[in-house]
């Protein structure tokens, strides 16, 4: 904290840019959640300063993020159908599940438990950010098109008998646990069914229209009837906004092309006095916390929903600690992961009390942090207090914002929050399951299955099954390697190996030699990218010995895409030897041989690799004499 004024001006500069990056996102993902756009800027404002002040990476920028949102939305969609449409009976219940998720992301950073995220595997995570950008995409065509179910009269009069069914159920089981029998106070049971009013019946209705749409399945069920019902103005403010956010990232990146669109669509729309719809009403004043959340607390009725708090804990540990590794390439700095989980917690609970939806390290507004000049835990606290002033300052003029605009701009959030790097990997992975006459990589199974699993099903059941299928695939490849060949460890620090033994004496100062012994897989990129902090500045040239690399996967691959990377950045010549069928056939394929490696430095054996270094230096003395 002693070190928290230090970068004043820096920090300043990138709180604000990342706060003003962070408004429309905020009120975006608070619509797209159910509980409105006060509940999205609640929850960047907390997040935002709760985080970067007790979390384990100085630059991190946190608040909404497409993943929590996605996963949010499932959760208070569930809960609000429980409770008879209505958001106000359910929100106690909802901000619960948030508060529990947050202390449990407390609870996993106290246990250390943030090391161990590094375990994921990259397929599962490809498909898992690409399902949400799906999720997020089609659920946006209704409101882009100014389609809402509940409010269309003649989709909302199919689902009149059953809400009559549901209303009659529900006095029934108000009766049984008033302990009256239904057959001896028959009369009973008719005269409260009298007092069904139509208005009962038409707001059941209207909630059940809404849940039947809500979800990628639900979109896709009414998307003919939406077409058919196309609020044209509607759709011109959406197409408007994707239009200018695309359109001006193209003239300058200094500005945020989200806030442009935002300021400008809105403005034309109110403006001109357009017949649009706004978004719901943002409450002026600053929050206050929502002490229903403690009075309606029963372990009963929350134990349904400890799973689904474990779910958002773990996945915003996931999305914070993948931006906080994205923040430390950026830096050159190392975050902290156990205080980092910590941090997020925290912040994570007090939005949730005072009404706001979870979040998680966003990894966009982060790097704009950092290319502003933000460096220490400073900026991520101004970033939430510039959302507090905008919400105190303009909270009625926000209430203004047309609801096609956060349509448009969750759009291209969608767009952007896809994996295309591992979508583009698909045709060149080898082929190494079949699935009847079909093969494909194993990896890209993994991938698929999350992505179709997590669009159309369950999120979190889906990252589950993708692990399960990657761990017994990765066990299934060890076990046939392991019968090839007993050593498969990967170690970070080792002895030269016995054709070291007479290296050149005047190369040793040049030269640094790393050996990988094993595979290079996604349980072991974590100790192979310290390779990087090993290797000295001095060094001219790195050797990489590969002869005992059988097998590198998907991670693996991008680990040392990235390693190399780096040395070359560095103006380091990178040698490797021995490149064995697999890792070799891996790196073709993605192009880091010939783009990054070219095969004039890669050596069948040491002995080549030193004539080539030999070679190299009388060259270089020549040219030095000359």
């Amino acid at each position: 904290m002693k070190n928290l004024f230090s970068n004043f001006k820096g920090d300043l500069f990138g709180g604000i840019t990342a706060g003003i990056v962070a408004l429309p996102l905020a009120l975006a993902f608070g619509v797209s959640s159910g509980l409105g756009p006060s509940a999205g800027l609640y929850g960047a404002i907390f997040i935002s300063f709760f985080a970067a002040l007790f979390g384990g990476t100085n630059t991190q920028i946190s608040g909404p993020t497409a993943p929590m949102t996605a996963v949010s939305m499932v959760v208070i969609a569930g809960i609000v159908a429980l409770n008879d449409g209505s958001i106000e009976k359910a929100l106690p219940a909802i901000l619960i599940v948030f508060l529990l998720a947050g202390l449990m992301q407390i609870g996993l950073g106290l246990l250390g438990i943030g090391k161990y995220i590094r375990y994921i595997p990259y397929p599962v995570v490809s498909g898992f950010m690409t399902a949400i950008g799906v999720i997020i995409l089609v659920t946006q065509i209704l409101p882009s098109v100014g389609y809402y179910p509940k409010e269309d009269d003649e989709f909302v009069s199919q689902y009149k008998p059953l809400a009559e069914e549901i209303i009659l159920e529900n006095i029934l089981k108000e009766e049984a646990g008033e302990g009256i029998l239904v057959l001896e106070n028959f009369e009973e049971t008719i005269k409260r069914s009298e007092g069904i009013t139509q208005d009962d019946v038409n707001k059941e209705a209207r909630t059940l229209a809404k849940t039947e749409a809500s979800g990628v399945f639900g979109t896709i069920k009414v998307l003919p009837r939406a077409l058919q019902n196309i609020n044209w103005l509607e759709l011109i403010l959406a197409l408007s906004t994707i239009a200018i956010i695309y359109g001006f990232k193209k003239i300058t990146t200094a500005i945020p092309s989200a806030l442009v669109a935002l300021i400008v669509v809105s403005g034309v729309a109110y403006g001109f006095g357009l017949n649009y719809r706004p978004i719901e009403e943002i409450p002026s004043g600053f929050p206050v916390p929502n002490l229903e959340i403690f009075t309606a607390f029963k372990l009963g009725s929350v134990t349904p929903y400890i799973f689904t708090a474990l779910t958002l804990a773990l996945l915003g540990a996931i999305d914070s600690l993948l931006t906080s590794v994205v923040a430390d390439n950026m830096t050159k700095t190392k975050h902290q992961p156990n205080k980092e989980l910590v941090g997020q917690g925290i912040g994570n609970s007090v939005a949730a009390i005072f009404g706001g939806i979870p979040g998680a390290g966003a990894t966009i507004r982060t790097v704009v942090n950092i290319n502003a000049g933000g460096k220490t835990k400073l900026s991520g606290m101004i970033a939430g207090v510039l959302l507090l002033i905008i919400l105190l300052a303009l909270g009625p003029v926000a209430s203004q914002i047309p609801a096609a605009v956060l349509a448009g701009i969750l759009v291209t959030v969608g767009i952007g929050v896809m994996d295309y790097k591992g979508l583009k990997a698909i045709p060149s992975l080898p082929k190494d399951m079949s699935l009847g006459p079909i093969k494909l990589s194993s990896e890209v199974i993994i991938m698929l299955v999350v992505l179709v699993l997590s669009s159309v099903w369950n999120l979190v059941y889906a990252v589950g099954v993708g692990l399960i299928i990657a761990s017994l695939m990765f066990m299934k490849k060890m076990g046939d390697l392991t019968a090839e060949r007993s050593d498969v460890k990967t170690l970070v620090h080792e002895k030269g190996w016995a054709d070291e033994a007479n290296f050149p004496k005047h190369l040793k100062e040049k030269v640094f030699i790393k050996h990988i012994k094993g595979p290079l897989f996604f349980g072991s990129t974590s100790e192979f990218q310290a390779l990087a902090n090993q290797i000295p500045r001095t060094a001219s040239t790195v050797i990489i010995r590969m002869d005992r690399m059988q097998y590198m996967d998907q991670s693996g691959l991008y680990t040392l895409e990235d390693v190399l990377i780096d040395l070359l950045n560095s103006n380091i010549e990178v040698l490797l030897v021995d490149v064995l069928d697999q890792p070799r056939y891996m790196m073709e394929r993605v192009d880091l041989i010939p783009d990054l490696i070219p095969k004039e430095r890669i050596f069948n054996t040491f002995d080549e690799c030193i004539t080539y270094l030999n070679k190299k230096t009388v060259e270089q003395k020549a040219e030095a004499s000359a």
